[in-house]
């Protein structure tokens, strides 16, 4: 069983920045393929980003590449979304959430972020 609690978000204006955490506990979060979600209002849920388990491979949808940085910390059990550039379509309820290999599981509550124009 893995628990996953994100935090981090907010009220911003567009172009500015944020740091969202996912903060995980009850399994070897070291070993764990993870990623980010986000579902917008009416939307539905899209992938943002994922990570490997040691860091050293990620992938990001087109709309935030360049603009989101996906990393993680194993000794904190931590896993992190760096925001730039922020545009009013970023705002959304974001997700972590434990990668599979074809599917993901043990979804966070989420965190809302919302960008201003």
């Amino acid at each position: 069983q893995v628990q996953l609690v994100e935090s981090g978000g907010g009220l911003v204006q567009a172009g500015g920045s944020l740091r969202l955490s996912c903060a995980a506990s009850g399994r070897t979060f070291s070993t764990l393929n993870m990623g980010w979600f986000r579902q917008a209002p009416g939307k539905e849920r899209e992938f943002v980003a994922s990570i490997n388990s040691g860091g050293s491979i990620t992938a990001y949808a087109d709309s935030v590449k360049g603009r989101f940085i996906i990393s993680r910390d194993n000794a904190k059990n931590t896993m992190f979304l760096q925001m730039n550039s922020l545009k009013p379509e970023d705002t959304a309820v974001y997700y972590c959430a434990r990668k599979l290999v074809n599917s993901y599981d043990y979804w966070g509550q989420g965190t809302q972020v919302t960008v201003s124009s």
